[in-house]
């Protein structure tokens, strides 16, 4: 099989500290289902390191979605690993398999809101708040900005670098961030300072909705 990895640099710098707080709140059944999966590094490196779930990987990019499946293939976890989904958040509802609906425990976004339209960490909300029963978790990881400043001068450079590439990207104000989990029925249960000036945050779902 051609082998089609990508690699993404910042996914060996970050991926032990996001999986010791993920450890905190993952529980040893059921489904996690991962958006915006990118090169799927992440995936089978939290597949290994949490084997008595399933890890779901999906991604509206088909570059992506072949090096996801790539990855799984290299790493031997196709036989518990299943194919990455095309999922794109703004098509709402996304399409989930049932059985994986079924097993769901939570949601986990890694880089990617700041790198995407507003509208796509509007629709992250909104399909997890569909998809998550009360007191699961969404889990995201990535630059922040508190209080609408940046909180050191390098993520000041990165946001002014990804606005040049797309004036639709950017990194998020977590305020603003927040307000619309809570407008989806989540609460902001904790904040994690993370290494390279990023924040973890736990999402937790409080009610159903319609």
């Amino acid at each position: 099989m051609l082998d089609k990895r990508l690699f993404f640099s910042a996914t060996k710098r970050n991926r032990d500290f996001i999986g010791h707080e993920l450890s905190k709140i993952i529980i040893k059944d059921g489904l996690i289902l991962e958006i915006g999966s990118g090169s799927g590094e992440h995936g089978v490196f939290f597949q290994k390191c949490f084997p008595e779930i399933i890890w779901q990987t999906s991604d509206p990019d088909l570059l992506h979605r072949e090096s996801i499946f790539s990855w799984i293939e290299y790493e031997k976890l196709n036989k518990k690993m299943p194919k990455p989904l095309e999922l794109n958040v703004l098509n709402i509802p996304w399409k989930i398999p049932f059985d994986s609906a079924n097993f769901l425990q939570g949601i986990v976004s890694i880089n990617m809101i700041h790198v995407s339209p507003w509208a796509c960490t509007q629709a992250l909300f909104k399909g997890s708040g569909q998809l998550l029963n009360a007191g699961q978790f969404l889990f995201m990881y990535g630059p922040f900005k508190i209080g609408n400043k940046h909180v050191s001068q390098s993520n000041y450079f990165f946001d002014n670098s990804l606005k040049l590439q797309n004036d639709l990207w950017g990194i998020r104000n977590l305020e603003e961030v927040s307000e619309e989990a809570k407008k989806n029925g989540f609460f902001q249960e904790k904040i994690i300072r993370m290494p390279a000036n990023n924040l973890s945050i736990v999402y937790r779902k409080v009610f159903l909705m319609k």
